[in-house]
């Protein structure tokens, strides 16, 4: 722990709420749990439906974004934070317009572009005109900006009207995610396989994926297995009961994702080239599966791209390409030589560079930057 450090007290606020299995809890709470152990006193606000089993509807959903903020703010004279900590949301400019009064230092972590919010809720699309100005607001307002990929980044700057954005990436936890193949392949599943786990929404490419499945490319002998829920569910049912190649597995606890990449011959994360990902894409399930000792079959786009290509670690295939996608996945599945060594290359790079600790230590010395300001 670094006594620099020590007493000093942090507001992490989120709005989204976290839940286990979602690229957003894993973020917010390693995040927490490293800035923890480096010396910082700090207290998550959420809305408190992050722990029930289902989510409420729309308008209780606001009336909790904005009792969340009144709530942290009603304690940061109490507590003296020392700075807030705030996952951006398009609610937040109530917390940004407050703390800039309070001259409360602040930093802002922006996932993706505006398009994000219009894509999620089609019904904010005619509103952007409020929408986007309020979201820059926050972005310029902001003491330090922080995101996940290069293009961000520069979109970010130029969005913010400033130079104080820095990145920081996502991570992985490579103590749950490694390479040991000790556990039986979960149940349900049949081998070999190639594996996708994540939200089914169109951005992620589910589309692709399905056709690329049922190509005369894709190796005969080899399943898809893919696990997640999401707007897409439906169809990702009915290929499913179509073609037996596929495998459903409907919401896999968090826990268990770890031994379902394990037993995989490769993850897939073929992304469409929509607007949303065109700053860039860095998704927990690249890291999560290269930790594992599996290589990667991604869409080329950047971030994940590069990182792929980088490390040795995997194939990059053009977005929205079934023949491409299952070329490249039978590559994997027939060079047994190439795919344990694209492999251990990727558990080498994210042990060197990509756990969460490693992302804890960039936002401590950022959140220290901040506060010598």
């Amino acid at each position: 722990m670094s006594a620099e450090t020590t007493g000093k007290r942090l507001a992490y606020l989120c709005l989204q709420a976290t839940r286990e299995g979602q690229a957003s809890f894993a973020h917010v709470h390693e995040i927490i749990k490293g800035l923890r152990k480096r010396g910082w006193q700090v207290d998550l606000y959420e809305p408190p439906y992050a722990r029930a089993p289902h989510e409420p509807p729309l308008s209780k959903k606001l009336l909790h974004f904005v009792g969340v903020q009144i709530q942290m703010l009603r304690t940061l004279r109490a507590k003296r934070y020392d700075a807030v900590y705030i996952r951006h949301h398009p609610f937040d400019p109530i917390t940004v317009a407050a703390l800039r009064l309070l001259k409360v230092p602040m930093i802002l972590e922006v996932n993706g572009p505006y398009e994000d919010l219009y894509l999620a809720f089609p019904w904010t699309r005619p509103f952007r005109w409020v929408w986007t100005p309020l979201m820059r607001y926050g972005m310029r307002q902001a003491d330090a900006v922080i995101t996940v990929t290069e293009p961000l980044v520069r979109w970010a700057q130029q969005e913010a009207g400033h130079p104080r954005v820095y990145l920081i990436s996502n991570g992985v936890d490579i103590d749950l995610f490694r390479p040991d193949t000790d556990l039986p392949p979960p149940a349900g599943v049949r081998l070999p396989y190639a594996l996708f786990f994540g939200v089914l929404a169109a951005w992620q490419g589910i589309e692709t994926l399905l056709e690329a499945v049922q190509r005369p490319e894709w190796p005969e002998p080899l399943h898809l297995v893919i696990a997640g829920d999401g707007a897409l569910r439906s169809a990702v049912e009915q290929a499913a009961q179509k073609c037996s190649r596929i495998i459903y597995l409907g919401k896999v606890p968090y826990r268990q994702i770890p031994s379902l990449i394990r037993h995989s011959i490769c993850g897939v994360a073929p992304m469409s080239a929509i607007k949303r990902n065109c700053t860039g894409v860095m998704p927990l399930k690249v890291f999560e599966t290269l930790a594992c000792g599996i290589p990667v079959v991604v869409s080329d786009l950047p971030g994940m791209a590069c990182l792929v290509r980088q490390g040795e670690c995997g194939l990059v295939t053009p977005p929205e390409n079934a023949v491409q996608l299952a070329l490249a996945i039978r590559q994997l599945y027939e060079d047994d030589t190439l795919r344990v060594a694209m492999g251990r290359r990727g558990r080498a790079l994210i042990e060197a560079a990509h756990s969460w600790d490693a992302r804890a230590e960039d936002t401590h010395r950022l959140l220290l930057q901040v506060l010598e300001r």
